[in-house]
């Protein structure tokens, strides 16, 4: 079956004049005129990419209607959309589904009593969120692709030293630790002494590793400590990690650091209110009433900028500001090396039609890696994209301020803040990228890619960049 959605979107965020004629389906696609009205034809009586295009279209007319606050349209809008699309049907289908979920959550929000008395019996299980880190690890490589890359990086680092602390900003990964610690046991010269520094909010996540990794350790007969720390990355109290001269530090972030940015206030609210909530929204009404033939040409204007998340200087200042102290500490520590593995997009736009299009454009990527490889029936693939990328994507489009956590943002936007926090780039090995590349390739996925640039490693899903890996020390 091929995957068409994520190349399908892509097409139509290239600018004006990039767009030609090829043999690619998933590239004629986003070519078609939009032929369909959303308002006619059975969902049952539509080809597949014929039901995406009016998806799409129904998915940025609904945003815009959300955005102007027309409740009325918006509602027809989504009535219109869950008509045509399905939890368990094709990659745009399932995409429509949790996009639209998202955007009615985003008007219940606007009554806050409402919005409560719906919520105020959800249970979140620390099963639950254990169960779907372990089908993220196990759905999807990317996580594997990290841990080995991280590793290698640490096992370098950390040759001839006797007295080794690892902090994992992740701690919810006992998976990564026993392939090192089955590494470190190897050493020609010895195991180190190992103590490994667990940060997570949830303290059943943190027994659940100490039990894994303590086991493991005695099993391989390696002198190890655990250390839990119950905390949030944001109220750490890095006394905690009890960070002892004369040992070895590692630091290891596996989709943290962006939580932090999560502090910023928005700046660009202060600065111009009204621009910032209304001036995309108004643009693409703009777009929706005109009579354009293919969606390439109604995104045509809007396309959202790699770089928009730092088009405000206000709004690149403050993130800067709210996520400096933590790197500062970090730096503080100095570790013999840091390890940073983040999303490589750009969901920390201002406005929340920027971020719908850009989460759009990402989540896409997502939904057709699970697509390659796992059935459409599959319930672990549908508890995967309900539980984590669904609840991200309502994060990303449904909240505001400090309740918004998912904030990723691209690579070169985090080399720029840990540039400025005192670390300097430390280049992935030539035989950690070769362990990567030989994991991709073994994956048995075509679509899986690596990308190397300065030392600094991706993982792409055919050209498009879905997490970075970066290591890191400390400037003298």
């Amino acid at each position: 079956m091929v995957c068409w959605c994520w190349c399908y979107i892509e097409s139509m965020f290239q600018e004006e004049g990039l767009s030609s004629v090829t043999s690619s389906p998933l590239q004629f696609f986003s070519m078609m005129s939009l032929s369909v009205s959303p308002s006619l034809g059975s969902p049952y009586q539509m080809k597949c990419e014929q039901r995406g295009l009016v998806l799409i279209h129904l998915l940025l007319a609904g945003a815009n209607f959300v955005a102007t606050g027309d409740l009325q349209n918006a509602n027809l809008t989504l009535e219109q959309i869950s008509q045509h699309a399905s939890l368990d049907g094709d990659t745009m289908q399932r995409i429509a589904s949790y996009f639209s979920e998202a955007l009615a959550d985003r008007i219940l929000k606007t009554w806050p009593g409402i919005h409560r008395a719906l919520n105020s019996s959800r249970i979140t299980m620390v099963s639950d969120e254990i169960l779907v880190q372990k089908l993220f690890f196990e759905l999807l490589p990317f996580l594997k692709f990290s841990y080995i890359l991280t590793n290698q990086a640490i096992v370098e680092a950390m040759e001839g030293e006797k007295m080794v602390h690892i902090v994992d900003l992740y701690g919810a990964g006992p998976a990564q630790w026993i392939s090192l610690l089955q590494v470190l046991s190897a050493r020609p010269e010895g195991p180190p002494h190992l103590r490994i520094t667990g940060v997570h909010h949830k303290k059943e996540v943190l027994d659940q590793m100490a039990h894994k990794l303590t086991e493991e350790a005695e099993k391989l007969d390696i002198p190890f400590q655990f250390n839990p720390v119950l905390s949030k990355l944001e109220n750490l109290d890095f006394d905690k990690l009890r960070v002892k001269t004369g040992e070895a530090l590692a630091i290891s972030s596996i989709l943290q650091l962006h939580s932090l940015l999560a502090l910023d206030e928005d700046a660009s609210r202060r600065k111009s209110p009204f621009l910032s909530k209304n001036s995309n929204a108004i643009h693409l009404q703009k777009g929706l009433l005109m009579n354009h033939n293919t969606l390439g040409d109604l995104l045509d204007g809007y396309s959202p900028s790699p770089d928009s998340a730092s088009s405000s200087p206000a709004a690149s200042s403050s993130a800067l500001m709210n996520s400096e102290s933590f790197l500062n500490a970090l730096w503080g520590l100095s570790p013999k090396v840091m390890v940073v593995t983040e999303q490589d997009f750009n969901h920390n736009c201002l406005t929340m039609m920027e971020r719908l299009a850009e989460a759009l454009f990402s989540y896409a990527a997502y939904f057709d890696c699970l697509e390659s490889t796992v059935s459409r029936a599959s319930m672990d693939r549908l508890k995967l994209e309900k539980m984590l990328f669904g609840e991200e994507i309502k994060n990303i489009i449904a909240c505001e301020g400090c309740e918004r956590k998912e904030r990723h943002e691209k690579m070169d936007r985090w080399i720029q803040r840990l540039d400025l926090s005192g670390f300097a780039n430390v280049p992935i090995s030539y035989y950690g990228m070769l362990q990567g590349r030989r994991f991709l390739q073994t994956y048995g996925c075509e679509g899986y890619k690596m990308r190397e640039e300065c030392g600094r490693v991706m993982i792409c899903w055919q050209e498009r960049s879905l997490f970075s890996i970066t290591a890191w020390r400390p400037r003298k």
